[in-house]
């Protein structure tokens, strides 16, 4: 061909397929981030591959791939299980390609094969980049220090109003054994897919505005693939969690490990169901903690009541001698009191030699009370006699 000819299009990018499929003939094992997965209702899934610097972010490799049906409803299952994860983008993957230039649709890799442990070990090595990231910043235990409330009635929930898991809460707390009266308020938010992450944080910047209202804050899901389980796996979600200024339980319904929301959470559960136990049993706790008191309380005052009763008993039991001590004390007090009394007696007086003169009834203590004519008596220890005086 004259190389001064052109060619056709048709004709270059022929060339171009003859050439890789010649240059190119085996498959291959390709590295690549996921950012777009796009299924067909044909079965067919067609994706791209991207390739970032590390250190920029900016992109510097792409293509496109395409997992024909047959090979897709081999590989999915197999990926979804291995992995714990939706084959959706985001993730990075390790498959094996084989390289395909079409003369109409261009160049695109044909994807055969996948290896799920490459994305299971990605997903791992994010995660425990973000785990480090919030001991760095010293908060991802701040959650977990909060004290539980004594009484967690009022229960701020987070979760899908459409999910079964939420009705199995609420009913659980309901029907409880106790008939314990518990205060619920759904705040929604969905619980799977891409809106997760946006959904809980906007619903806890709503239970932060009326913090008072609430005692604990429970996010559940139920249900659900734990494909799904992603999307709690973002550092803004743990990070918000682990710094929200109420216990947060979670039980978000899967059995694998825990999510990094599970991680950060003060207590973290299963299932719903067990989130509203968690709920009832903390009541129940309380609540024989109170009866214990209760009759610890009554028992006090009962041994105080017959404590107090022995001694009274006792006291009656030493009345009698007590009464007779302190009758003896005031009798030898009373004797002295009679010798002083007698010491002090007009009859010991006489009876020494003195005598007492009497006018009219009064003591005489001088000669100038006694007047001329008047009679006056004379008082001595064996009688008395009567003299008039006269004036000389």
């Amino acid at each position: 061909m004259n190389s001064n000819e052109p060619l056709t299009l048709y004709a270059l990018n022929n060339m171009v397929r003859c050439t890789l499929n010649d240059a190119m003939p085996s498959r291959y094992w390709v590295t690549g981030e996921l950012s777009e997965v796009r299924e067909t209702t044909a079965g067919h899934c067609y994706i791209e591959l991207v390739q970032r610097n590390e250190a920029t972010g900016e992109l510097v490799a792409k293509a496109r791939g395409t997992i024909w049906a047959r090979t897709y409803a081999l590989l999915r299952p197999y990926f979804v299980e291995e992995t714990g994860q939706n084959f959706v983008a985001g993730l990075k993957i390790l498959v094996q390609v084989s390289v395909d230039f079409h003369e109409l649709y261009g160049f695109a890799l044909d994807v055969c094969d996948i290896e799920p442990a490459f994305t299971v070990g990605d997903m791992e090595r994010r995660r425990r980049q973000i785990i480090k990231r919030l001991e760095d910043e010293g908060v991802i235990g701040l959650n977990k220090e909060l004290p539980f409330p004594m009484l967690p009635q009022r229960v701020a929930v987070i979760s899908s109003p459409t999910a079964a898991g939420y009705d199995d809460f609420c009913d659980q707390l309901a029907a409880n054994a106790y008939g314990f009266v518990f205060y619920t308020h759904l705040f929604p938010s969905p619980m799977q897919g891409a809106k997760v992450e946006e959904g809980i944080i906007a619903a806890l910047g709503s239970i932060a505005r009326n913090l008072d209202l609430w005692d604990v804050v429970v996010i559940i899901r139920g249900g659900g693939a734990t494909s799904d389980l992603s999307c709690f796996d973002t550092y803004d979600l743990a990070n918000n969690c682990a710094q929200f200024p109420l216990p947060i339980i979670t039980g978000i319904g899967h059995h694998r490990d825990d999510t990094l929301l599970d991680i950060v959470a003060h207590t973290r559960v299963k299932t719903p169901t067990a989130a509203a136990e968690l709920l009832v049993h903390a009541m129940a706790a309380q609540a024989a903690y109170i009866e214990t008191m209760r009759r610890d309380i009554a028992d006090a005052v009962r041994n105080a009541i017959a404590a107090s009763g022995r001694h009274l008993h006792t006291l009656m039991q030493r009345l009698p001698v007590a009464t007779a001590l302190l009758m003896q004390r005031h009798s030898h007090r009373l004797d002295l009191w009679k010798q002083q009394v007698e010491a002090a007696s007009p009859k010991r007086i006489l009876a020494m030699g003195y005598s007492i003169t009497t006018c009219n009834g009064k003591v005489v203590r001088s000669v100038k009370e006694i007047r001329q004519d008047a009679t006056i008596v004379t008082h001595l220890a064996d009688g008395e006699f009567t003299s008039r005086v006269y004036d000389e």
